[in-house]
């Protein structure tokens, strides 16, 4: 018997059947301190002090200059002690709805700048369950700016995917390109709008194409996962820290038998 609450029973039906919500942030205070350290960072790389628009950002940095721009920012979002509670708390609900409420949280938080035109900002369709991630983490994707068409990402929806699953076998030597041709009828673009967020089961096929679109995709990313479920190639202080740890857990991991000496 499931004694889920009836809004957390409709959104883990939606998350089952299509393997993907977008919702309206729980917190938009908190994507805009995040946003707030991205242009300030992009500031300091252009010395500037006007205002910047992210969207246009392609028209004062090259693509050479791409890669250390992005570590630059990634650095500066490393650096600021509260982003990952920030991240956190801009879906915590659904998380908790679709994870449970003992969690795990990724370590770094993605970047993702993916200007129009740049074939080399491209993430081929993949699995990330393929390559040795657990299949029980979800991924909290995180748009920066108004994200559409192939500014955006794909998805193939569950339904889909429960067709391909069944033939995937035959997929095994094919190319990444090969792959999303067999798929790329069916799969799903995620337009999401900037104050809003994807929560996506990663285990299912994604990717991205070159955005032909006249703007720059921005856009976070990272995975979460119930505390005791399994792991696989990623483990615990490596790549996953808990953040929600209850009390009855903290009791349990530091407890010690008083009668293990008499033994």
């Amino acid at each position: 018997m499931n004694f889920l609450e009836k809004n957390e029973k409709s959104l883990s039906q939606e998350f089952l059947n299509t393997g993907y919500l977008i919702r309206k942030s729980e917190n938009l205070q908190s994507i805009k301190l995040i946003r707030k350290i991205i242009l300030q960072s992009t500031k300091k790389y252009l010395n500037t002090k006007k205002n910047i628009n992210l969207n246009n950002i392609h028209k004062f940095i090259s693509i050479k200059e791409l890669n250390s721009f992005r570590l630059q920012i990634i650095n500066d979002l490393s650096n600021n002690k509260n982003l990952r509670l920030n991240y956190f708390n801009i879906a915590r609900k659904h998380l908790y709805a679709i994870a449970g409420n003992e969690l795990m949280m990724q370590r770094n938080i993605n970047l993702s700048i993916q200007f129009p035109n740049d074939k080399g900002s491209l993430l081929p369709v993949h699995s990330d369950v393929w390559s040795g991630d657990s299949p029980y983490e979800i991924n909290l994707w995180l748009p920066l700016v108004d994200c559409y068409r192939t500014k955006s990402m794909y998805l193939l929806p569950q339904k889909k995917y429960n067709k391909f699953e069944k033939r995937i076998h035959h997929e095994k030597n094919k190319s990444s390109s090969q792959i999303y041709k067999r798929i790329s009828k069916d799969v799903k673009w995620m337009n999401i709008k900037y104050g809003s967020f994807l929560i996506f089961n990663q285990s299912l096929p994604h990717g991205n194409v070159v955005n032909r679109e006249k703007e720059t995709r921005w856009s976070l990313n990272c995975r979460f996962k119930s505390i005791f479920s399994p792991y696989l190639d990623k483990k615990i202080g490596e790549f996953f820290l808990p953040i929600t740890t209850r009390a009855a857990t903290e009791i349990g991991i530091n407890y010690k038998s008083p009668f293990k000496d008499l033994k």
